[in-house]
């Protein structure tokens, strides 16, 4: 257990990032680095900085580009959690993603939710795979996010012409015809994707004819996960699933991190963004299935504790 000393001195270097003034004598916010505007990430993170500051914690979401932006913030003590896709944070502590510059020590606070890879078309263009966006203008995530890694490994060799935008660029971009197709990871339906299918008649393209590639380059931190009918008004088809961590540096104290986890399980019904059509995970047996990232001692205690 850390002690009173370090675990103020922690919060408030984390919680540079959410606040403009300094850490004074009243503890600063934990920082959680989440994600953009119109997206699952930042809604998540705000609904659970609400049930931390609730509880006596006082929490703050922070808005990001996504998962490697909240990587890196976590890692420079800026955030004390942040969100990221498992195939990022795989990457990360790998060393094996160059943005990082080598390798970064991470851990997980928990498993909380799966995130659908969607590219996204207009649903009258004739374009019905990957392979059909060579040389088509398009949006492959914005920079600093989990969508662009993976944009990069599952477009690799098609010839598309991609311009990284944030989601709301990508979003209006698609619907001026200014681009072919936007790359999107998060839960289903995502808010602004929503907005856009009661504008005009969007598809998701199929991804899961990639999925063995992708396996066999990047390992099992990939699946196939179906999007039901109905969603963003379309059929059903079948993408791929890259499971969603909390994440935080192996030096966050103990109490915090237990903290947070216990606040995952028994706030779990007040989690869930929206009207979310995705898998939640934010149950005990779930919550520790974080893969090849292992879990911060401090949410390792606190799942034992709560298990009984």
């Amino acid at each position: 257990m850390s002690s009173p000393i370090s675990r103020r001195r922690f919060l408030c270097a984390a919680g540079a990032a959410a606040l403009a003034a300094g850490c004074s004598s009243a503890e600063a916010p934990l920082a959680i680095a989440a994600g953009e505007q119109g997206g699952a990430y930042l809604e998540f993170a705000g609904l659970l900085a609400h049930q931390l500051t609730a509880r006596g914690t006082p929490a703050a979401p922070v808005r990001t580009a996504g998962s490697v932006e909240n990587v890196a913030l976590v890692h420079a003590g800026r955030a004390t959690a942040g969100l990221t896709l498992a195939d990022v944070a795989d990457g990360a502590r790998r060393g094996s993603l160059a943005v990082f510059g080598g390798p970064v020590p991470l851990v997980a606070i928990g498993r909380v939710y799966e995130n659908y890879m969607q590219l996204i078309v207009r649903a009258e263009d004739d374009i019905h795979g990957p392979q059909d966006l060579a040389g088509r203008p398009i949006s492959p995530g914005a920079p600093g996010s989990g969508a662009a890694v993976f944009g990069e490994r599952l477009l690799a060799g098609v010839g598309a012409v991609a311009t990284q935008l944030p989601l709301r660029a990508a979003v209006e971009a698609l619907e001026q015809r200014r681009i072919d197709a936007l790359l999107w990871s998060g839960g289903i339906p995502t808010p602004a994707l929503a907005e856009l299918a009661r504008r005009r008649p969007i598809r998701l393209l199929p991804l899961d004819g990639e999925l063995d590639r992708l396996r066999a380059a990047y390992g099992p931190v990939y699946r196939a996960l179906g999007v039901p009918a109905g969603a963003y008004g379309a059929a059903a088809v079948t993408t791929v699933g890259v499971a969603n961590l909390l994440v935080c540096t192996p030096d966050a104290p103990d109490d915090v991190v237990d903290t947070i986890a216990t606040t995952l399980v028994t706030a779990a019904a007040e989690l869930v963004p929206g009207p979310a059509l995705g898998t939640h995970y934010l149950d005990l047996r779930a919550l520790i299935g974080t893969g090849d990232v292992p879990l911060h001692p401090g949410a390792r205690a606190a799942y034992r504790r709560l298990h009984g």
